[in-house]
């Protein structure tokens, strides 16, 4: 093989279906999801996939000795080297398991990570993907060292690499992640500074959120026309994208692009990825990109909306939905969400690709992001000029006229303008 050839791992795709898990999602779907998960991976080709029914989890290898027999010789036959299973798996089991079948695993987390690594394109990105990391390697340390014992093959050390290792490779791990933290403050303190710098900018923030794959970058990119990379793939975008675009009726508003949503995110994976949602908190309105065509799109919709709710983005920002991908519809369903869209509030049935719908819905976004300004009268006093001068700055003055100790203004503004003002 020449050195420029690049490597294909071949890899296979497991779904553990837990008869009795609580939380359990439809094997059809998430064994799907999975699959693509892994395509978005480079230099992987998946040469299988499939559902394992389970009635608990086996707490040392996850599954049985039959199961584990029947899926090692299957292994063997498909030469494969990297298996992913779709769930947590236990540093113990993963050991377990890579020694009895002799290939790399990954679970969820671990896949997850590797896509975010492989994607993650800001300075903060790479920062909170190389944190998130090490969290989960730091509790699996319990392979590292492991696999020095047979790589040292037994040669009667006292008492072996013991605790005295795992320690050591803890505190390394541990003082890495405080070096981690001190540049990701310092990046977020800069990128504190551009979105101030941003705020200065007296146009609305209309933020696109979804789950993953649900055509948030293709919408993106057919309302920017830009080029933001919009595969078919999981996770496509994880760094925030921001364009100002200049609506029907001749309003500026700033788009911004978010990372998709995905179930069972694991807890620090969602903390490296406030980054990317942030912008989502600053919105005046946002967006929910939904695939309509997706199977399991109302569970989708509620995992956004849970993540949503998590961040604390509460009542007080407008949300509109949007059923993309009509274009995948039979055409009597499309009839119908068609239909059901036309009727409700806030609903909106499009198709990115085509661009069908797209239309309506800007209309409806200039509308509303005019709709959300209130007007106040405000009477500030001649010391007062810093905040009459941020006001100027916003463009939200309709008249000004200059009175008894100071300025009668007439304001035209955004609840978000309201509350900036309010704390200046």
């Amino acid at each position: 093989m020449q050195s420029h050839d690049r490597h294909v791992t071949r890899a296979w795709v497991l779904h553990p279906d837990l008869k009795n898990d609580p939380d359990r999602r439809p094997a059809g779907p998430a064994l799907e999801e999975a699959v693509s998960l892994a395509a978005a991976l480079p230099d992987l080709e998946v040469v299988g996939s499939e559902i394992v029914r389970l009635p608990r989890p086996h707490p040392g290898a996850l599954f049985g000795s039959g199961k584990l027999e029947e899926l090692g010789a299957r292994f063997r036959d498909a030469e494969v080297e990297l298996v992913l299973v779709d769930g947590p798996v236990s540093p113990v089991q993963q050991r377990n398991l890579e020694k009895e079948w002799k290939v790399k695993l990954l679970d969820r987390t671990g896949l997850i990570l590797e896509i975010f690594s492989d994607r993650a394109r800001t300075r903060e990105g790479v920062l909170q993907v190389e944190m998130a990391a090490l969290s989960y390697q730091r509790t699996r340390l319990v392979r590292a060292w492991t696999h020095l014992e047979r790589q040292r093959g037994g040669l009667g050390f006292v008492g072996g690499p013991g605790e005295t290792q795992i320690e050591a490779d803890r505190r390394a791990i541990d003082e890495q992640l405080v070096r981690l933290r001190r540049q990701l403050d310092k990046v977020v303190k800069t990128r504190t500074l551009h979105r101030a710098a941003r705020k200065k900018v007296p146009f609305p923030v209309v933020a696109l959120v979804g789950y993953t794959n649900a055509g948030k970058s293709t919408l993106f990119n057919r309302i920017t026309g830009a080029d933001v990379m919009a595969k078919d793939m999981l996770f496509a975008t994880l760094d925030p994208t921001m364009r100002g675009i200049t609506l029907p009726g001749g309003q500026k508003v700033i788009l911004s692009d978010t990372v998709g949503f995905i179930s069972d995110l694991p807890t620090q994976l969602v903390a490296a990825f406030r980054a990317t949602l942030e912008e989502v908190l600053e919105a005046d309105l946002i967006l929910h990109v939904r695939d309509i065509s997706h199977p399991d799109t109302d569970a989708q919709a509620a995992d956004v909306e849970a993540i949503l709710a998590d961040l604390g983005i509460g009542a007080q920002t407008p949300v509109f939905e949007l059923w993309n991908k009509t274009d995948r519809l039979e055409p009597e369903r499309r009839e119908a969400v068609r239909a059901q869209a036309g009727r409700t509030e806030g609903l909106f049935a499009l198709s990115a690709v085509t661009g069908e719908g797209v239309e309506t819905l800007l209309d409806a976004v200039a509308a509303q992001v005019d709709g959300v300004r209130s007007e106040q009268r405000l009477h500030l006093g001649f010391a007062d000029g810093k905040r009459r001068a941020w006001l100027h700055q916003q463009g939200v003055v309709a008249e000004e006229t200059e009175g008894e100790g100071g300025f009668d203004l007439l304001v035209r503004w955004t609840p978000r303008q309201e509350r900036q003002f309010a704390g200046l």
